[in-house]
């Protein structure tokens, strides 16, 4: 089994300005190299627990470990955010250079990377994300999905070991979060980068390898895509609901039809269709 690069051993966290716990004795382990979502409503603490990852909050209680460091001793805090990148929900907000690739080397040169080895970390950072032609661009020019591009340039030019994306596709349209989703997917499947994608939209959780669902500051689900969305019921009981696929596949089955288990895709209906017509 790889290494546990993110752990979360009994986590809670609590805003002093409310009292109440945001986060609720979680633990959490994501192996390296792993893809896994977290999933939940607006308010269920899955914002919370990325920053906590992080290192922008420090646990109430418990601890988290990032490639080996606690979050909680201040010395460890840069190189965790280095080693543990973190690309938020509004692109604008974290791009602050005028041209695309100077934005990209503004995390490089926090970091103290040597001025010679820059470029050629900005254009392979670039080219990871299909944004190398856009390097002379301004980043205004650029559409939503872009821009989440660069900024996830900018992260990966710092050489993680793994990226939180936090709500990253939510001011997204549907095009914009296909084209991030999909450069974030190839990265993990060519780069080996450990990716924690925090979401509440469905089909994108779907096409990870484990789903952990948050609900009130708790993990309350945890397993893969079709182990998580196999149980409607309970899926809808947290305010969410499954995608659309597994839930046609759900209402067909209580109508009598022998649709199997675990279809969570368009395509993976359409097979199972066939399979039922031959």
């Amino acid at each position: 089994m790889a290494q546990a690069i993110i752990e979360l051993k009994n986590v809670s966290y609590a805003y002093e300005d409310e009292g109440t716990e945001a986060v609720k004795n979680v633990s959490l382990s994501i192996p390296q190299g792993a893809f896994h979502a977290i999933l939940g409503q607006n308010g269920s603490g899955k914002s919370t627990l990325a920053k906590l990852i992080n290192g922008l909050y420090l646990p109430t209680k418990g601890s988290v470990q990032v490639c080996g460091m606690d979050t909680a001793e201040d010395e460890n805090t840069w190189e965790i955010r280095r080693r543990a990148g973190m690309v938020f929900q509004n692109p604008d907000n974290q791009l602050v250079a005028t041209v695309v690739e100077e934005d990209v080397a503004f995390g490089l040169e926090n970091i103290g990377v040597p001025t010679g080895e820059m470029p050629a970390r900005i254009e392979q950072a670039l080219s990871d994300v299909g944004m190398l032609d856009f390097a002379k661009r301004a980043p205004h020019t650029l559409s939503g999905g872009q821009k989440q591009r660069v900024a996830i340039a900018g992260v990966l030019a710092m050489a993680p070991e793994a990226i939180i994306f936090d709500e990253s596709t939510a001011m997204l349209d549907p095009k914009g979060r296909k084209e991030v989703f999909s450069a974030v997917q190839r990265l993990n499947e060519e780069k080996g980068i450990t990716v924690l994608w925090i979401t509440h939209f469905m089909e994108e959780a779907a096409l990870c390898q484990q789903v952990h669902v948050m609900h009130e500051g708790e993990i309350v689900l945890s397993g893969t895509p079709q182990e998580v969305f196999a149980d409607v019921e309970r899926i809808q009981s947290y305010r969410l609901d499954a995608p659309p696929m597994a839930r046609l596949a759900h209402a067909l089955r209580s109508q009598g039809m022998p649709i199997r288990e675990g279809i969570m895709t368009i395509r993976e209906m359409q097979e199972e269709v066939k399979r039922l017509c031959k």
